[in-house]
């Protein structure tokens, strides 16, 4: 499995793997905005094929946001949202933020909100 920039023909792909995860999932064209606003965008692959993604940003001056990251659920479990996580918190780091925060939902669907202290270039010890 290799992780890499997410690049245009990945977007049919990925949005597959946002409907097979999520009961609300963005839209298509959604995912095309915010690949060209410059958000954070990784794709996971196994043989060529990709099998996960994810999405992140800086939100406002310090936080760091975990937009969306889902694996195909014919590869879940073989460790792509962890290295796809490790990868989003690394490139995250290296940024002058305070916390790395990933889990919300629109429409008050629940949700587990994550929140990771940083100090540049690391996890920091909070």
């Amino acid at each position: 499995m290799k992780v890499r920039k997410f690049v245009p023909k990945d977007l049919k792909r990925v949005f597959e793997i946002e409907n097979m995860s999520f009961d609300q999932s963005y839209g298509i064209s959604m995912f095309q905005q915010l690949y060209e606003m410059g958000i954070g965008f990784l794709v996971a692959e196994k043989n060529d094929y990709v099998i996960g993604y994810v999405m992140f940003w800086v939100k406002y001056e310090n936080q760091g946001h975990i937009i969306s990251i889902a694996v195909d659920k014919n590869y879940r479990r073989q460790g792509a949202g962890t290295e796809l996580l490790i990868r989003a918190i690394s490139i995250l780091s290296m940024l002058p933020i305070d916390a790395i925060y990933p889990g919300y939902y629109e429409g008050g669907e629940g949700a587990i909100i994550m929140y990771l202290p940083v100090e540049r270039g690391k996890i920091a010890n909070k």
